[in-house]
């Protein structure tokens, strides 16, 4: 882990496209602000770690059973075969 100290209004840059701003400074807290391209997904850690769980989840859901679905689903009569009319 790269650790680098910083004052207000300085700057760190993350190769050439993103830049992370010190805004301010108090007590306990740091106020940052981020610019980077819009295809640069940037979330806290507890956001991501929740979005994280949710694709696990999603990602281990049962499939549906399927013969339980035909169940439910009316009869439908036979399809005829097609026959190309006879050339006349």
């Amino acid at each position: 882990m790269l650790v680098l100290t910083r004052k207000c209004d300085q700057k760190i840059r993350i190769g050439e496209s993103i830049s992370v701003t010190v805004l301010a400074v108090e007590r306990d807290q740091v106020r940052i602000g981020i610019s980077a391209p819009r295809d640069i997904a940037i979330h806290r850690e507890e956001v991501f770690e929740e979005i994280q769980a949710a694709n696990r989840a999603a990602a281990v859901t049962e499939r549906p059973d399927l013969g339980s679905l035909r169940a439910e689903l009316p009869e439908r009569s036979p399809a005829r075969p097609k026959v190309d009319p006879a050339p006349e």
